[in-house]
């Protein structure tokens, strides 16, 4: 039998290392600007063009490759960050892998300019799919520029999976933050298409997050610092009136390095706890300083997870820490009251130096409960009509068992006549001929909402409210462009703009079906969904609006429902094209028959 085992070729190899390396293009945004960074770059440009489809380069004023180094870059493994195994556990720098360029190169046209400061001349290499081209001597200036074009142009099924160019967008937007919120020190330029995105110059830390997230932000941060033998934590945390119903803007870095930590985000919520209304998160950008050598950075292929040796440890210090600041800021109730004047002594009184003590006289032998009846009389008329009542506060609790078994048997009475009741506030049971059904009061009106605002939208002309004063909403200057790309699939639905700039919108007319309070809910959902992964068609705004204003505007577990409203909502979701599953795929009812009611009790 003849052999069947092989070493696969280099470029096939590289393709397949390129699957871990690069899911998307924001992999490669990322791999190429922490090499920038990694040459001591104190500047860096980003363009991109199609959502880093047709074109990402990256171009820094750093240190630059030799002649030799520019070449070898492309190679499998080779790296200038580490040495020997041991160096892996003592990281001070962020593009390590190795295997990055190579993968790049596997599956684009890639071209790289650099230069040394010393040289008089630069490098210019071309490669197209693991394939050097041409390599030449350039005039260039000192740092590197490398252009990645035609992303997975040899791998078209991976080319096929990509979602559509405001989702690609957003998830290079989404690393292109996080990097230039690690790094306040080095200016960073963003260019879409040929339109500037972010122009972040050199800066503080404060500055930096208000010039990524808008100058709203600048009122809503508390400042954070503490240092201790283990740990130096700064940053900021926002207020938590200034709290969001989605995890938006909640950023960990560890020795500058963005990380996601939901150990770590329990610490922090932890800490507001009290200061939050339910189903709200707090905001907060955090840095967090300990030796390299403490943690482990690679148990996950994007080193977006790390591992600490000492994490009980850290999560009581940053717990602590954001606890403490909270309450130096006021922020957070402190046990520390402000002297009543109610209680000062009284001026008339300041100047003696003494004071009686008042003489306080007790009959012993009086006994309230003792009457001539033998029963206590009282001998305010007027309280006695008071307290008339006094014995219904005092119910046996055989009455109240009785009462409870009342209850029940009139919600007996009514399923038996075909209608509804209401169970933990969540679920409405209703008998049926065939048995009963449960239905999920939430996820049930999710379905009926989504079903009237999809033909609102896309059969009807929706219907608009015009607002009494015009709302203000504050919001990123990437949320304002990504609502004015839905400007006008949003006025379909009911709203109207007055006007959308880098850092809000105002609106003066909302569908009729939202109240003003729901404004700010709705469009923040909507981002949130849009942000997700949708694939690009012509329906897919109008269908992920619907979804975002049914389960904005659906009502929550732990609503109590009336008669009418239950009788409402059930005929309302079994008039549905889909009753029996949510917009988002869950099942809204589940039926029992009474052959499975029966099992139940025949089971032993």
């Amino acid at each position: 039998m003849s052999d069947i085992i092989q070493l696969l070729p280099d470029h096939v190899a590289n393709q397949i290392a390129a699957g871990e390396v690069v899911q998307r293009p924001a992999s490669v945004v990322k791999e190429l600007i922490e090499n920038a960074i990694d040459a001591g770059a104190t500047s860096i440009k980003l363009l991109i063009k199609d959502a880093g489809k047709s074109l990402i380069q990256v171009i820094d004023n750093g240190k630059g490759m030799s002649n030799t180094d520019a070449r070898l870059s492309f190679e499998r493994h080779a790296t200038s960050k580490i040495k020997d195994a041991q160096d892996l556990f003592n990281l001070s720098t962020k593009g390590f892998r190795g295997e990055a360029l190579a993968s790049i190169a596997a599956i684009a046209h890639v071209e790289l300019k650099t230069k040394q400061e010393d040289d008089e001349l630069g490098t210019q290499i071309k490669i197209e799919g693991s394939k050097i081209s041409s390599q030449e001597v350039i005039s260039t200036s000192k740092g590197t520029s490398i252009a990645v074009k035609n992303l997975f142009f040899n791998i078209p099924a991976r080319r096929n999976f990509l979602k559509s160019d405001t989702i690609e967008t957003r998830h290079i937007i989404d690393e292109f933050q996080r990097v230039a919120l690690s790094h306040p020190s080095i200016a960073f330029l963003l260019h879409h298409n040929g339109n500037e995105v972010y122009h972040l110059k050199e800066s503080n830390l404060r500055k930096r997050i208000v010039s990524v997230f808008g100058a709203k932000m600048n009122e809503k941060l508390v400042p954070i610092n503490e240092t201790t033998d283990l740990i130096a934590i700064n940053g900021f945390i926002a207020k938590p009136e200034f709290s969001k119903k989605k995890r938006g803007e909640q950023f960990f870095f560890v020795n500058d390095r963005f990380i996601k930590s939901s150990y770590l985000n329990h610490a922090v919520v932890s800490a507001f706890e009290g200061l939050l209304e339910n189903g709200y998160h707090p905001s907060y950008f955090l840095y967090l300083t300990v030796p390299p050598s403490s943690i482990d950075i690679n148990i996950h292929p994007t080193k977006t997870e790390i591992k600490f040796d000492n994490e009980k440890a850290i999560y009581a210090i940053l717990r602590a820490t954001v606890k403490h600041s909270l309450g130096q800021y006021n922020v957070a109730p402190l046990l520390d009251f402000n002297r009543d004047s109610n209680l000062d002594t009284p001026y008339q009184y300041s100047d003696k130096k003494t004071t009686s003590v008042p003489k306080i006289t007790v009959d012993p032998n009086f006994n309230p409960f003792k009457t001539e009846q033998g029963n206590y009389q009282p001998k305010s008329t007027s309280f006695q009509k008071e307290t008339s009542n006094w014995e219904a506060l005092y119910t046996s609790t055989d009455t109240i068992e009785a009462s409870n078994q009342e209850e029940l048997f009139y919600q007996e009475q009514e399923t038996e006549t075909g209608k509804t009741f209401q169970i933990q506030k969540k679920y409405l049971l209703s008998s049926i001929k065939s048995g009963m059904v449960l239905i999920h009061q939430s996820l049930a009106h999710q379905r009926v909402l989504y079903e009237e605002f999809l033909e609102s939208i896309t059969v009807h002309e929706a219907m608009s409210q015009q607002l009494l004063f015009p709302v203000h909403i504050s919001f990123s200057k990437t949320d304002t462009e990504m609502i004015q790309s839905m400007k006008a699939d949003l006025e379909n639905t009911g709203f109207l703009f007055e006007s959308i700039t880098e850092e809000a919108i105002v609106v003066k007319g909302i569908p009729t079906s939202i109240t003003e309070s729901q404004i700010s809910l709705i469009l923040e959902q909507l981002l949130d969904d849009m942000k997700l992964e949708v694939p690009e068609t012509s329906f897919s705004h109008f269908d992920v609006m619907a979804k975002s204003f049914a389960k904005s505007l659906a009502i929550k577990t732990g609503t109590v429902l009336n008669s009418k409203e239950q009788e409402t909502l059930v005929n309302d979701l079994f008039s549905c094209k889909e009753p029996s599953v949510s917009p988002f795929g869950k099942a809204t009812f589940k039926t029992l028959t009474i052959k499975e009611i029966d099992a139940i009790f025949n089971s032993h």
